[in-house]
């Protein structure tokens, strides 16, 4: 077994590796990159990528990518490919074959079979002498010195070569369809990231009750609107305005006090924090978090008191 020092100096030295790796490929973005952005914009098809052995896990993260990001993708193993699944693609289909040799003999059998039925295949190739560089349509070079692996053999430097470069396209794709994050959100509308995209103060606050007294409630009355509603506060109206708010911190600074206040108005805090109906969640539980509190009250465009939303409602959504 290695000495912990010896386990960090190994990791470093594959982090320093890769990083090397990832660098290189800058010198590799050129017109023909730009000429593969251009291709995979422009197809009425979708994209197909193919590989094997590792390359083909690296094609499975790139189709997630580019789905999720505006650009219909598929994968399709190299090896199923010939034995059938070659079905899948349509004649306005892109294909993106991944290998690092680019000789393995899955793929020299592939790609004439693509070429015969006329669709374009950019290389994502780690050696521009092998097979798949010469019959590509577009090359992208992801050569690398060597692996992180000690023996040089384990695909390491490569496999991040390669990803890196299918973000690059994907990125690059994101920027020439002006794909917007309303846009991401369509796409990912059961994460914690599409809701903080689309999730609403509107939708979460409408479950809740709506607590309110009026500045002239008695502190009985209020601890039992307070209590019966669930929400750890309540609203102080007074002729359809918002006067302040109660919670339930304010009732045990109450306690703490020693003072025998009468009405609501007497404990109440003037101008509490509000938030807009059509705001996004994510943007209370912000409001929430820079001004330590636990409960927002919701208002519409004319100020108008329509209920609360409570921090408990975003948890639940899973925003955070």
């Amino acid at each position: 077994m290695k000495s912990r020092e010896e386990i960090k100096q190994i990791a470093a030295q594959v982090i320093t590796d890769e990083k090397k790796a990832v660098e290189n490929l800058l010198n590799h973005i050129d017109d023909a990159f730009a000429e593969a952005v251009e291709t995979l914009f422009s197809t009425s098809g979708r994209v197909v990528v193919t590989g094997i052995g590792k390359s083909a896990n690296i094609a499975t993260k790139i189709v997630s990518t580019m789905n999720s990001t505006g650009t219909p993708a598929l994968f399709l193993h190299a090896a199923d490919a010939i034995h059938g699944d070659l079905g899948m693609v349509r004649p306005d289909d892109v294909v993106i074959c991944i290998s690092k040799s680019g000789n393995t003999p899955e793929i020299k059998v592939l790609v004439p079979l693509i070429k015969n039925f006329g669709n374009r295949i950019i290389a994502i190739v780690g050696n521009r002498d092998s097979f798949l560089a010469h019959e590509a349509d577009i090359v992208l070079d992801t050569t690398v010195e060597h692996e992180a692996c000690p023996n040089n053999l384990a695909p390491t430097s490569s496999t991040t070569a390669q990803l890196v470069m299918g973000d690059a396209l994907a990125v690059a794709l994101i920027e020439c369809r002006n794909f917007s994050a309303r846009d991401f959100a369509r796409f990912h509308p059961g994460g914690a990231l599409g809701k903080q995209l689309y999730l609403r103060v509107a939708d979460l606050y409408i479950q809740n009750e709506r607590p309110a007294v009026p500045p002239t409630a008695t502190i009985d009355e209020t601890i039992l609107e307070m209590t019966s509603k669930r929400l750890g506060c309540t609203v102080v109206m007074e002729n359809d305005t918002i006067r302040g708010i109660i919670t339930d911190g304010d009732l045990r600074r109450m306690m703490q006090t020693f003072h025998s206040p009468q009405t609501a108005a007497d404990i109440m805090h003037p101008n509490p924090r509000t938030i807009l109906d059509s705001e996004y969640a994510v943007n209370a539980l912000q409001l929430m978090r820079n001004n330590s509190i636990t409960q927002l009250i919701v208002v519409d465009a004319d100020n108008h008191y329509l209920g609360i939303i409570h921090i408990h409602d975003i948890l639940r959504e899973g925003i955070i």
